[in-house]
């Protein structure tokens, strides 16, 4: 285990054999998102993506709340001067921009998830929430709309009139809510979430690393391009991947009734 490295405004990462923890560290600003944080929270997916050795991440927050979304006060000069870029070596956290991820992310949130807070939720592939999580997409009462996904993922995921009764009011919502229109995949009590996500994190580690990317590849695929163009893609996956010694390894561990020890070759 290597010890997490701390920095004010930005993020920590700690790598636990094959997961990568990486955690919101503003905690006195409710972490909400200001141009370091962005940078730092982008790097370190991009950090994830290139690491063989990692196979699943698990973003959190430190302190009670999750986020307070985008710090407006700090950013808004920013972005209206066109000023804000991610780096070139780092990952857009938001999926709206490319390149996109190639491996799964787990998130844990609690106390306040606003704005870009439940697009980071909507992004991830398996997202836990404490039930004492309020969620709420302000930006209209900011003058901005959405703008980290919530638009297309929001409705997707809780149909048309709930994700608008939310981004159209800015009114919170809750946990319970939030897992009825299915934008959580579980909720618990206060202060297991974090574990709770690295119980998934841990589970997807022990998968097979190529088989977990051919999955997302497919999705995210099919979501960017359309049905048609994932399903005419699946057969050469799955051929390319009977080639690889992982799917070897999982029938051998399948004859000999162990656990399989997957390499991702």
């Amino acid at each position: 285990m290597s010890e997490p490295n701390s920095g004010q405004g930005r993020v920590t990462r700690e790598q636990r054999g094959h997961l990568y923890l990486i955690g919101l560290d503003r905690p006195g600003k409710r972490n909400a998102f200001d141009s370091a944080m962005l940078t730092d929270l982008a790097l370190a997916i991009g950090e994830f993506e290139r690491n063989e050795e990692l196979r699943c991440s698990v973003i959190f927050a430190h302190g009670e709340h999750f986020t307070a979304g985008l710090d407006l006060m700090e950013l808004a000069p920013k972005l209206a001067s066109g000023g804000f870029n991610y780096p070139d070596n780092g990952i857009d956290p938001w999926g709206v921009s490319k390149p996109r991820r190639t491996k799964p992310v787990v998130i844990a949130v609690q106390g306040t998830c606003w704005t870009a807070g439940i697009e980071l939720v909507l992004n991830a592939d398996i997202a836990i929430a404490a039930n004492n999580t309020r969620f709420a997409h302000l930006e209209v009462l900011r003058g901005i709309p959405p703008s980290g996904g919530s638009t297309v993922r929001f409705t997707q995921a809780a149909g048309w009139t709930d994700a608008m009764r939310y981004m159209l009011t800015g009114e919170e919502f809750s946990a319970a809510d939030a897992l009825r229109m299915r934008l959580l995949t579980e909720v618990v009590e206060p202060g297991q979430e974090l574990a709770r996500a690295i119980e998934y994190a841990e589970r997807i580690a022990k998968a097979a690393p190529l088989a977990i990317k051919a999955t997302l590849q497919s999705a995210f695929q099919a979501r960017d391009e359309g049905d048609d163009a994932a399903l005419s893609q699946l057969n050469e996956l799955l051929f390319s991947l009977f080639k690889s010694e992982d799917v070897r390894e999982g029938v051998m561990a399948m004859m000999q009734k162990r656990e399989p020890a997957f390499k991702g070759r």
